[in-house]
């Protein structure tokens, strides 16, 4: 990383977190972010915030204990929390039937007792109106719910790692003809809701910013090694260290 990334410098891609936009980051353990979601439910719930929180993991995640316990818990509470699985139908190069005794993920909401939501991944519009569903549902007080997104990695899990020494071209292939821009693309074009000038312009508008932020990313310095513990710890007043203190910050 760089002094000037999210974290300074201290977090790779597996620890990417920026509070100011309620991203309470990821997490280099599997399915360990998904209780900082549950936390941030209850929160919501006992502050009134109105707010909804988001715990995304993979079918690999799905089957760590951790992951089981939170769903547990913010049944019980009826917390406003969506336990979301984005299902590309490999653990790095496991698949995902290896793991998996019933059908799809989200058969395994009804041990839980909250809804279990199977969209296809790949269709904007089908992810678009589940999440709302839940969401709508969450902010009714009504709990949480568990949304599995099927989808797939059209690269390794890995840059050192080739995809085709456990999965087909031609499955590769297919997942590639349902591109989720390309299928966007089918759908709202024959309705004339965007013109494809308009799409194409989307398109070239994200590139230029992608390609601003990948030349200030290599133009930026590395951190300082004297700043190595600077930011990596939580300053708390001194007060709120006192047992029984005060908490609310």
């Amino acid at each position: 990383g760089r002094s000037t990334g999210n974290n300074k410098g201290k977090g790779g891609s597996m620890h990417i977190a920026d509070m100011s936009k309620g991203m309470l980051g990821t997490n280099g353990v599997v399915a360990a972010s998904v209780p900082l979601a549950v936390g941030a439910a209850l929160t919501s719930k006992l502050r009134n915030f109105g707010r909804v929180a988001v715990a995304f993991f993979g079918d690999g995640g799905a089957n760590q204990g951790i992951l089981h316990e939170c769903m547990n818990l913010a049944s019980v509470w009826k917390l406003p929390v969506i336990f979301c699985c984005e299902n590309n139908g490999y653990a790095e190069s496991t698949p995902v039937s290896y793991g998996l005794s019933v059908a799809n993920v989200a058969d395994r909401a009804a041990g839980y007792d909250m809804p279990g939501i199977h969209v296809d991944g790949m269709d904007v519009f089908a992810v678009y109106e589940a999440a709302g569903e839940a969401v709508a549902r969450a902010r009714a007080g009504e709990g949480p719910s568990l949304l599995e997104c099927r989808t797939y990695r059209f690269y390794g899990h890995t840059v050192f790692d080739d995809p085709l020494s456990y999965r087909t071209k031609e499955e590769q292939d297919y997942w590639r003809s349902r591109d989720p821009l390309k299928l966007f693309r089918e759908m709202v074009l024959p309705e004339g809701l965007v013109t494809e000038e308009e799409l194409n312009q989307m398109d070239n508008e994200a590139e230029a910013l992608m390609e601003e932020a990948i030349k200030f990313a290599d133009e930026s310095p590395m951190p300082e090694p004297l700043e190595l513990y600077d930011d990596v710890y939580v300053d708390y007043p001194v007060d709120m260290m006192r047992r029984g203190a005060n908490m609310d910050i």
